[in-house]
């Protein structure tokens, strides 16, 4: 887009630096960076939209042609397409034989034989001890910390 070449680019910072001065380069370089970066955002944010608006437009293009696609093939074969069959009743029985569970059923989970025998030898849970009998992390105290206090 722009043939800036390498006496160019020399030619402008020395330009700059005589104009600018070597103090407030930096400053000067760095605004530049933010506003090259601000223009690469909105031209980044502007393709985007772009490509979406593209996309879309070639993805009705492709319905349109399917579209025509499918009408011409049912011209063509007007005879050789079946009818679906009707679905069946939504209460009907279920199939005890087929591999599919029943319906709205939820699975049920059995624990091996092992887990069942170690839960019923299992020792009964203890009460919860006294909350005064708990221990207490430092900070947890109602009296204030000596560290703290000078």
């Amino acid at each position: 887009m722009f043939d800036i070449g390498a006496s160019e680019l020399l030619i402008i910072a020395v330009v700059a630096i005589l104009v600018i001065g070597p103090k407030d380069m930096p400053l000067a370089l760095r605004t530049a960076g933010r506003w090259i970066g601000q223009i690469r955002k909105v031209s980044a944010h502007f393709r985007a939209g772009l490509d979406a608006m593209v996309r879309e437009a070639e993805l009705e293009e492709m319905e349109k042609k399917w579209q025509e696609r499918n009408a011409q093939i049912m011209r063509d074969h007007p005879g050789e397409m079946t009818e679906l069959p009707p679905a069946p009743p939504a209460d009907s029985a279920h199939d005890p034989h087929a591999d599919d569970p029943v319906p709205g059923a939820t699975p049920t989970i059995t624990a091996s034989a092992e887990a069942r025998l170690s839960a019923e030898n299992a020792p009964a849970p203890a009460e919860k001890p006294d909350s005064a009998a708990e221990p207490r992390l430092p900070l947890d105290q109602d009296e204030p910390r000596r560290d703290r206090e000078a």
